[in-house]
């Protein structure tokens, strides 16, 4: 009989609400009441796809406290060195500024290329992928499977693998930037914009701080073990195939040979931007990424800036080429 009795306060307190809900519909209150969601629109998979694989990451900002010696006169005018073993900024200097990034671009490049390989490994070359400056050295009518165009990419920075890239996606080149730029708002990268896939200057505003490109250098590293392959890779060889030509790529300099633990990452250079460069470095049991944005003199201001990053971590920092 209890158990009647609670049955019965169920079902009459069940009708009674879904009755009041439909008189509350009936008069208005309800019908016009919209709920505004908490979550920006380009963090709903309904804009933006790329939120699937939603991945936020965020730095901390408080410096690293200790006797390091002096900083760095750098001329640079954005720099940012961080310790991903210990989470920590190690050295900043107006990491939020946007700037134009150049070659730094190729980093959502092949981040995009990685996510969105083709199923049958062909990537055909069109004329309009041979583009000016630095090239990997492809041919119109040629075929390129996914990892040699992605050394192509990165290691001489070119131009022309990155156009592939771009068209062969399968919403065109314009989908491709478009999934650059909704990869980088799902990443939390809000001060940046791609205009194309390369990175030269000319066909629309494109801008990127130290914060963002550390947040999109740390994705590539841990998400995709093939990109630090390629990165760390000093020159690599395609043999002559059927459907392409044999090339050499040599990777730009980015410390490989001169300063132990480097494992490379990328170099950007065009008038607007200035000399950049992204650094990943591996040494004494410290993980430092470290960025530089229009410098004068990259390869030297990193070094600099990397001896200061160990010492302020208790680490000597190792002996190296002083120039390359």
């Amino acid at each position: 009989m209890r158990f009647l009795s609670y049955l019965l306060s169920i079902v009459t307190l069940t009708i009674l609400l879904t009755g009041g809900l439909w008189y509350f519909y009936s008069a208005g209150f309800i019908r016009n009441y919209h709920i505004n969601s908490p979550i920006p629109n380009f963090l709903m998979l309904s804009n933006n796809n790329q939120v699937q694989l939603l991945d936020f990451w965020s730095p901390v900002v408080q410096k690293s406290q200790g006797s390091t010696g002096d900083i760095p006169d750098l001329t640079a005018q954005s720099v940012l060195m961080y310790d991903l073993t210990e989470n920590k900024v190690l050295y900043e200097k107006d990491p939020n500024v946007k700037h134009p990034m150049a070659s730094l671009t190729k980093i959502m490049t092949a981040i995009i290329g990685l996510e969105e390989q083709k199923p049958d490994d062909k990537y055909a070359v069109t004329q309009d992928d041979i583009v000016g400056e630095d090239s990997m050295g492809v041919s119109s009518g040629e075929i390129y499977d996914f990892q040699d165009l992605l050394y192509g990419l990165l290691l001489p920075s070119g131009n022309d693998a990155a156009e592939v890239f771009a068209h062969n996606y399968p919403l065109g080149r314009v989908g491709f930037v478009n999934a650059m730029n909704n990869k980088a708002k799902a990443l939390g990268m809000l001060n940046t914009h791609y205009s194309n896939p390369s990175g030269l200057q000319g066909d629309g505003t494109q801008y990127t701080t130290a914060y963002d490109l550390l947040i999109v250098t740390r994705y590539a590293l841990e998400q995709y073990p093939l990109f630090g392959q390629v990165v760390a890779t000093d020159t690599y060889d395609i043999p002559q195939a059927s459907t392409h030509k044999e090339l050499a790529l040599a990777n730009e300099t980015n410390l490989l040979t001169s300063y132990p633990g480097v494992k490379g990452v990328k170099t950007g250079y065009t008038p607007e931007a200035g000399l950049c460069l992204v650094t990943y470095l591996d040494y004494g049991g410290h993980k430092i990424i470290g960025i530089i944005l229009n410098s004068q003199n990259r390869r030297g201001e990193m070094k600099e800036l990397l001896d200061y990053s160990l010492k302020t971590v208790n680490i000597t920092p190792p002996p190296y080429t002083p120039d390359e």
